[in-house]
């Protein structure tokens, strides 16, 4: 919603199918990443602002010339879930149909394309079975690697709801951690890392061997079964046990449930999509619902979860390298002349191009000589990330297409193209049930930014293919496209959205979320064109039967004495991938503000680490400096640390340098969450943590993380040596020269405290201490938006405490409505004893609810506490 002085704000749409109005952490705070700061607003060459006209021209001739003298494998494209459908389907049609390469790939590659291989290796196709309704239906909901609380929460709270509604609803997780999605779990199976081959695997086998097989689905609609039971068979519950982690008791009673309940969907996300195992983990998974007959029906079936916003687009439209547009595969000659022949291409890309890995190794040995980068920043969500970075400074010809004028990529850039952000950008996203939504624009471009779809379109015409890049509008581009699903289409493929193949502007401007497949208007749902598909027992393989994959699981030791613990890698709450929006949020970077490790107890003690120490963690590849959180919900023996941070944001906190380059050998994704390493302490002589008005240029600090906030910005630091001029460093921090300085200094205890005054506004205030600073974070943010008048107000920051007449309202739990720890307490002990009555009091927990776990273990701590 825009007001008439224009000021945004953000709110779910309660008639949505998929949300019914709820929104993440993420979506609430958007109207807070949509500010001009450290915009991208100017098409640039080599640092000089130049026009559209001179920009284009350049990124055109360049790729023709390098086409021209080393071929159409000569260049490449790397785009982004974060594009449009509209924008990623121009990119593949000039790719592949007028470039001639498939040399396009997509940050997509990095979150399911395990799942996309595992779907094509059993349907024949990319198909997700079942709809979000399936998870309310369900008497069993298996949720493997998926952190869905913190991660799918929207998902995670249709869940809690459908559980609400029925008790005997069963939920167990699958992942090496106690995340906060295991606080719904009726049983947790804290497995070994790249265990869940032989989990699914061993399954099959106690289910054939235990009678619990559906002979009948699986005569009439499959094949394979033979040798994927034979395969499997070679596992006893004994040495599921060793590979797994887990004991034999658990095995049976998770086994013994799966066998029990017929409406059961098993949930995937990253923890078995980034394994050098991922596309064999899918079709363990999909192998189980088979031999069950539990797919195809309502509350049953297997259920991969994507994580980006507009991946299952990409998919629809061909996004990855070895795909084609309208999931027509690239190796089948049949499909390349039927995409050819509507597109009216000079050619077709003959054969896949460059997966993400191999794409950046291209360009690091020089077959790549020209890139273009749209709306992702693989310097830093790449694996062996300082290898990227190293081939991309080293690329002739680099192209960036981005919202942020400085990022860990776009700093390389030759060419940098300013493009339209959210709120700005008109299309349609595909979520994880096939709904396909608009998203409509609601804000003008800043300066001369535009659409990618229009930026793509520009550089092919004047590539010299203007006719078939005509398009003036994202409805042109959405009714090619969906024209393009029904060319030929006889229901040999699944998708097929040809009801909108002659959707005009007003059509488009309406266009209310749909279900694919829609062949037909008005067609509706039907036994042909089914909102949950498979139903029929009909796939698309040749013989239209699903194929079983025989399987055989192995185990890899990664670990050794140099590098003993397992990596394990994720995301947090509430930030997204590099955070080039959620970091824009000073309500996104209450909750957790740098990065960190969650270690073992166990771990930590072998280690001499304490809690909120500094960590170096190493691996072959390089090492990063992040804070330690000492938990026992981590597995002993593993460590976990979120990839989000970035050279923007911290000193070295760019975990992906750390990750190997090794990729699952069917679907080419990396292995992101099984990574040897060491962890030490970092030994810090001086901790310090600030705040201040202005973002600093420069921190002189060996680990330093930055964060937004309100009023301005947060430091964390951390410093080898201990003997600085606290002031003067303090100074030089807040870039406040001419700013009146109150000090406090204990030389022997090593404490001091600097705050500098603009009048009555406080510019910044400095905290320095031995140990990690004990300072209220959130009262000294607070104190940039206060008026700090007496004498008395401005030495209470130099105090470092707030005063008994404003409560200090604690760490940040919930970021939606700003509620913290303390706050949260102070509730229980006036008698909010539950989730839903601390959420009545100070509403935390009743938007996106990902923060309700936590509330719940703070309930749980004070009753605790009041009992002793």
């Amino acid at each position: 919603m825009v007001t008439a002085a224009g000021q945004v704000s953000v709110r779910g749409d309660p008639d949505h199918p998929a949300n019914f109005g709820r929104l993440c952490s993420k979506g609430s705070a958007l109207a807070e990443t949509i500010g001009l700061d450290g915009r991208l607003l100017h098409p640039e060459i080599h640092g000089r602002r130049t026009g559209w006209n001179e920009a284009l021209d350049h990124v055109a001739s360049t790729f023709s010339q390098t086409i021209a003298e080393h071929g159409p494998d000569a260049v490449a494209f790397y785009v982004s879930g974060q594009l449009l459908t509209e924008d990623y389907y121009l990119a593949n049609k000039l790719m592949k149909g007028f470039v001639g390469s498939a040399n396009i790939d997509t940050n997509s590659r990095l979150c399911m394309a395990s799942s996309v291989a595992g779907h094509r290796r059993a349907f024949g196709s990319d198909t997700v079975p079942g709809t979000y309704e399936d998870l309310e239906r369900a008497d069993l909901i298996v949720l493997v690697g998926s952190n869905l609380a913190w991660c799918h929460p929207v998902l995670y709270q249709r869940i809690a709801a459908a559980r609400e509604k029925r008790p005997e609803m069963k939920i167990v997780l699958v992942d090496p951690r106690r995340t906060m999605t295991s606080d719904i779990a009726d049983m947790h199976l804290a497995i070994a890392p790249d265990g869940d081959v032989a989990l699914f695997t061993g399954l099959l086998a106690w289910l054939g061997q235990h009678n619990a097989l559906d002979r009948a689905y699986i005569t009439a609609h499959t094949t394979g079964f033979g040798q994927a039971l034979f395969a499997a068979s070679a596992l006893d519950l004994t040495s599921v046990a060793t590979a797994t982690g887990l004991s034999e008791d658990e095995l049976g009673r998770f086994y013994s449930l799966f066998a029990a309940t017929a409406k059961t969907v098993t949930v995937y996300s990253q923890g078995v999509n980034q394994s050098s195992s991922g596309t064999d983990k899918v079709n363990a998974i999909i192998n189980c619902h088979l031999a069950t007959g539990r797919i195809g029906k309502p509350g049953a079936g297997p259920f991969s979860v994507t994580g980006q916003p507009n991946a299952m687009g990409g998919r629809e439209v061909g996004g990855m390298a070895n795909m084609l547009a309208a999931h027509m595969e690239i190796e089948n000659p049949e499909h390349r002349d039927r995409v050819q022949r509507f597109w009216n291409a000079p050619g077709i890309a003959q054969k896949p191009g460059l997966k993400a890995v191999e794409m950046f190794q291209g360009v690091a040995d020089g077959r790549i000589k020209a890139l273009w980068v749209m709306a992702t920043n693989p310097v830093d969500s790449m694996p062996d990330a300082d290898a990227v970075e190293a081939a991309i400074k080293a690329c002739p010809f680099v192209v960036v297409s981005d919202v942020l004028a400085s990022t860990d990529t776009v700093r390389h850039a030759h060419v940098r193209l300013p493009a339209a952000a959210w709120g700005e950008k008109d299309g349609t996203v595909t979520n994880s049930e096939r709904r396909i939504s608009r998203q409509r624009s609601f804000l003008s471009a800043p300066g001369e930014a535009r659409p990618d779809w229009w930026i793509i379109a520009e550089v092919a015409r004047r590539m010299g293919f203007g006719e078939a890049f005509a398009h003036e509008t994202p409805a042109e581009i959405f009714g090619e496209h969906a024209a393009l699903s029904g060319f030929e289409n006889d229901g040999g493929r699944d998708f097929d959205i040809g009801a909108y193949a002659g959707i005009d502007a007003e059509g488009y401007a309406r266009l209310a979320p749909f279900q694919w497949p829609a062949p037909s208007p008005g067609g509706g749902t039907t036994e042909q064109h089914p909102t949950r598909f498979f139903a029929n027992g009909h796939f698309y393989t040749a013989d239209r039967k699903a194929r079983f994959i025989a399987i055989r699981p192995t185990t890899e030791t990664r670990t050794t004495p140099d590098f003993p613990l397992i990596l394990n890698t994720g995301r947090i709450r509430d930030h997204w991938h590099t955070m080039t929006r959620t970091g824009k949020s000073p309500r996104l970077s209450q909750h957790i503000a740098e990065p960190f490790v969650e270690i073992h107890p166990l771990d930590a003690q072998h280690h001499g680490i304490g809690d909120a120490d500094i960590v170096r963690i190493s691996s072959p590849r390089g090492d990063v400096l992040v804070r330690a959180l000492i938990t026992p919900r981590q597995r002993q023996g593993s460590v976990f640390a979120p990839m989000h941070w970035t050279d923007q944001f911290a000193a070295k906190g760019r975990l992906d340098a750390l990750t190997a380059p090794l990729i699952d050998p069917v679907s080419g994704q990396p292995a992101l969450k099984h990574v040897a390493a060491r962890i030490e302490k970092f030994a810090a002589k001086a901790f310090a943590f600030a705040v201040m008005r202005r973002r600093p240029e420069a921190i002189a600090a060996d680990y330093w993380a930055v964060a937004r906030c309100r009023g301005g910005w947060r430091v964390e630091l951390a410093f080898a040596n201990d003997d600085a001029d606290w002031t003067a460093f303090a100074g030089s921090l807040f870039e406040a020269p001419s700013a009146e300085m109150l000090a406090y200094h204990d030389r022997d205890a090593g404490q001091h405290r600097i705050a500098a005054f603009d009048g009555e506004h406080l510019t910044g205030a400095l905290f320095v201490a031995r140990g990690p600073v004990a300072v209220s974070r959130g009262w000294a943010a607070e104190q940039l938006e206060e008026v700090h008048a007496s004498q008395r107000e401005r030495f209470r920051i130099v105090a470092g405490r707030a005063g008994a007449e404003r409560p200090d309202a604690g760490a940040t739990v919930c970021s939606c409505f700003s509620v913290g720890a303390n706050q949260i307490v102070a509730a229980v002990a006036a008698g909010c004893t539950t989730v839903e009555a601390i959420g009545g009091a100070l509403k935390a927990g009743t938007n996106c609810g990902s923060c309700r776990s936590e509330i719940r273990a703070l309930i749980q701590a004070s009753r605790i506490q009041a009992a002793e």
